[in-house]
């Protein structure tokens, strides 16, 4: 555990042993902070799927409120009854009252009517239902939670993992290429974070908006946990992935790969492959405005990183 705690100079001679042994402790290291990470997740489980079910609930409850599906049914019941539970409210209030023509010993027996139709008018007023996902299987719900749990662990675990592996790295690199790399390993966690912020409040609601109204009126639509919180869970990874674009450029041109110069040339190429990123995600002519241009400015950022590194190094 000591070598995983300090780090290695460049000039340091390690026999394979050595190596192997380093590598052992920043693995042991960082399964620990999965574990740890996994821990709190577990903990905290209910937060985590109630945040995975705000963009369906939201998109579900209109669905809903329209009539559509066998919840929206149920739904159009509800609203029924509680319309005719608050007519005869008004009805058995009318006739409870002295004056209304009726005897005292029905005016009697009505006033035990009303608080029951009151407490019945209160209960089918409630919101719609179908803001969680539905499980067909016995062991989904335990297994769903395991799944969610670990991925935002991993998630959690990223930055120990990311330094991990960079202090392993850290002695097969030059000064000048570990000043890079330090700025690397700073800018991943946070474009991956923020990738996932624009995956959770964009493309998701816009992916379940789309899927959701996509030739609803021909289905009975039941959205199943398990399919739900997996595509949920691609989405924002894929958009974590995907924020790390100024982070490839810049490794890419530090490698020798292709230069500024030539991105600069090919921009108008870079903007047709953001536009297409875009249209491959579900959503409609907003949406894909709304995901083409962050991504767009996400690779001149990227541009502008690696042509102040490269006039850096000339200078």
């Amino acid at each position: 555990m000591a070598i995983a705690l300090r780090r290695i100079g460049r000039g340091e001679k390690l026999t394979v042993v050595g190596h192997l042994e380093e590598l052992r402790a920043r693995l042991i290291v960082s399964l620990a902070a999965l574990a740890v990470a996994f821990g709190v997740c577990m903990w905290q489980n209910h937060a985590l799927l109630r945040f995975f079910d705000a963009p369906l609930a939201h998109q579900t409850q209109k669905q809903v409120r329209a009539g559509n599906g066998p919840l929206g049914a149920t739904y159009t019941v509800q609203q029924s009854a509680r319309t005719v539970a608050a007519q005869l409210q008004v009805v058995v209030g009318a006739l409870e009252r002295p004056g209304s023509g009726t005897t005292a010993q029905t005016r009697a027996a009505l006033r035990g009517v009303g608080p029951h139709l009151q407490r019945a008018v209160g209960g089918l007023s409630r919101a719609p239902e179908g803001n969680k996902p539905v499980t067909l299987g016995i062991g989904e719900p335990f297994a769903t939670t395991i799944g969610i749990a670990l991925i935002f662990a991993l998630i959690l675990a990223l930055p120990v993992i990311l330094y991990e592996l960079y202090g392993f790295l850290l002695p097969a690199f030059s000064p000048e290429q570990r000043r890079v790399a330090n700025s690397l390993v700073l800018a991943m966690p946070l474009l991956f974070l923020a990738g996932i912020a624009f995956g959770y409040y964009v493309v998701l609601p816009s992916a379940v908006r789309f899927f959701q109204n996509f030739n609803s009126g021909e289905f009975n639509v039941l959205v199943q946990a398990n399919q739900y919180y997996h595509f949920a869970a691609v989405t924002l990874l894929a958009m974590g992935f995907l924020f790390q674009v100024p982070v490839a450029i810049l490794a890419t041109t530090r490698a020798g790969i292709v230069t500024s110069r030539q991105l600069k040339h090919n921009r108008r190429y870079a903007a047709l492959a953001c536009g297409a990123i875009a249209a491959l995600l579900p959503g409609d002519a907003v949406t894909l405005l709304l995901e083409t241009v962050p991504l767009y400015l996400l690779f001149e950022l990227g541009l502008l990183l690696a042509s102040l590194t490269e006039r850096r190094i000339e200078r």
